[in-house]
């Protein structure tokens, strides 16, 4: 798996569970999801991810995104 790859399904299960923890527990968790959007759509602009650093720490190989 690339980095790219994994930080597309990182970033989707963030989403999936902050939106459930919101209609379950708190509506503060939507939050979350402010978090995660505005974070990808930054990424998209400044190619800055922190979740692609950590990812490449832990040794996954780059992708054509974040390399």
């Amino acid at each position: 798996m690339s980095i790219d790859n994994a930080v597309m399904a990182f970033a989707g299960f963030m989403v999936l569970a902050s939106l459930a923890l919101g209609l379950l527990h708190s509506p503060y968790w939507f939050l979350l999801n402010a978090f995660v959007g505005l974070n990808l759509i930054q990424a998209s602009f400044t190619g800055f991810c922190p979740a692609a650093i950590i990812l490449k720490r832990l040794g996954l190989k780059p992708g054509c995104a974040f390399s």
